[in-house]
This record gives C-alpha cells, sequence and structure tokens, in this order.
C-alpha cells in the first residue's frame, strides 16, 4: 500500500500528482522546480540560487516522510542548460554527501521556465 507525502514547506503540486509517495519501502519524489513554497513563486534566476531551492523542497519533503537527504539512492536531474552542470554540480553535491546514483540530463524547456528540476528515490 502506498501513502501519499504532503507538506507545506515544499511547493504545491501544479497539476494532478502527489508531492511524493512512500511504497515498499522506498520514497519517491516528483520532480522539484525552484518554487519557493512561502511565496509559491521562483524567486532565484540563476542556476545557484534555483539549485539551492531545489535543494530545500527535497529536504523538506523526504523529512515529511520521514528519510532524509542522506538516505536517497537514485536521483535523476534535468538542466536547461548543460553549461550550467558545474554551478549545478557544485550545490548538488554539498546536499548529497551520500553520493547516490544519478541521472543528469539537459532538457528543451522546464516548467516555469526554471533552470533545474530534481526528483529523488530515497529509503523510508
Amino acid at each position: 500500500m502506498s501513502e501519499v507525502i504532503y507538506t507545506k514547506n515544499a511547493p504545491d503540486a501544479i497539476g494532478p500528482y502527489s508531492q511524493a509517495i512512500k511504497a515498499g519501502g522506498l520514497i519517491f519524489t516528483s520532480g522539484q522546480i525552484a518554487i519557493n513554497p512561502a511565496t509559491g513563486t521562483v524567486e532565484a534566476d540563476t542556476i545557484e540560487g534555483q539549485t539551492e531551492q531545489v535543494m530545500k523542497n527535497l529536504k523538506a519533503l523526504l523529512e515529511a516522510a520521514g528519510s532524509s537527504l542522506d538516505k536517497a539512492v537514485k536521483t535523476v536531474c534535468f538542466l536547461a542548460d548543460m553549461n550550467d552542470f558545474a554551478a549545478f554540480n557544485a550545490i548538488y553535491g554539498a546536499y548529497f554527501t551520500g553520493k547516490p546514483a544519478r541521472s543528469c540530463v539537459a532538457v528543451k524547456t522546464l516548467p516555469k521556465n526554471v533552470l533545474c528540476e530534481v526528483e529523488v528515490i530515497a529509503e523510508a
């Protein structure tokens, strides 16, 4: 049986999906973008600022599910511009110190024209 995870400390879903789902001992987050949950807006316009907000959103979701970034086993990262990879990676690495498995791809466009999006699978 699965459990829907919700926290006001991460942005509300902007479509017909959940912020995260706990199932089979794992937590699956939806992709998080740089929306500040307090304002509902994208406030940063740099890859560094947006990556920080994404990490804060993921941390809040995993904590709401009883987990943490340290329990991440897989991430999928989307960048609007692969030239931002080094700056993104520096901030990502400060948060994901356990070095989970990862995919990172460049995409044409992300929701709300943000610069990055990250989803996580973590142990509960």
